[in-house]
């Protein structure tokens, strides 16, 4: 089972990586404008983070901080979702591009999530 966990992890970070670099080409294909760059520059921040704390969660110290590193990337989930939807709806960015990554978002938090509560037992 051990084996299957690493796997999980695995496919679950390069599916971050992914992201993160979608979330880059995105970012880059929108106008240029002072509103979409300060959104923008929020967005990058948040959804980088997503994969980034995963990565961090390998070096953690104990299971209470792997735990963290977890929730931290959850919240940056979650904050990306807030950051996708307000481009979406301020800048009527309501293509095919972004209903992706607004769903991919909502996976990775949902499969972070479930994480976590696995983790602690809840599960």
């Amino acid at each position: 089972m051990q084996n299957q966990n690493s796997k999980i992890k695995t496919e679950l970070k390069h599916r971050t990586y992914k992201y993160s670099i979608e979330i880059i080409k995105f970012i880059d294909s929108l106008p240029k404008d002072s509103t979409t760059s300060v959104l923008s520059q929020q967005l990058l921040r948040s959804a980088t983070s997503v994969g980034a704390n995963l990565v961090e969660a390998k070096g953690a110290s104990s299971k209470r901080d792997f735990i963290n590193f977890f929730s931290y990337s959850l919240k940056s989930a979650n904050e990306s979702l807030y950051w996708l939807g307000l481009l979406r709806d301020a800048k009527g960015l309501n293509g095919e591009k972004t209903k992706y990554l607004l769903d991919e978002t909502k996976e990775l938090a949902n499969i972070i999530g479930s994480s976590i509560l696995t983790m602690k037992g809840k599960r």
